[in-house]
């Protein structure tokens, strides 16, 4: 369950709830993955936390060049509920 940052300001960012999963997903990984934090400092210790308190920053925007295909969101998807 999401308490920080509130789901609320994290729809001002991003139009669906479909699509802050996607991206909330796919950042988690790249963090995972070593990539650079964009924040000095996080209130989450885990990397989905991490990437929500990113996007509700405005560090993280949707691509909208950016295509993911219905298997990989799906994937995504899944890897992201496992992880809650």
């Amino acid at each position: 369950m999401i308490i920080y940052p509130s789901i609320d300001k994290l729809l001002d960012r991003v139009d669906s709830r479909y699509s802050l999963a996607v991206l909330a997903a796919k950042r988690a990984h790249e963090l995972e993955n070593g990539d650079i934090e964009l924040l000095s400092k996080y209130e989450s210790p885990r990397t989905i936390g991490k990437a929500f308190e990113e996007i509700a920053d405005d560090k993280i925007e949707i691509d909208p060049n950016s295509i993911l295909l219905e298997k990989e969101a799906e994937k995504v998807e899944e890897e992201k509920k496992e992880e809650d």
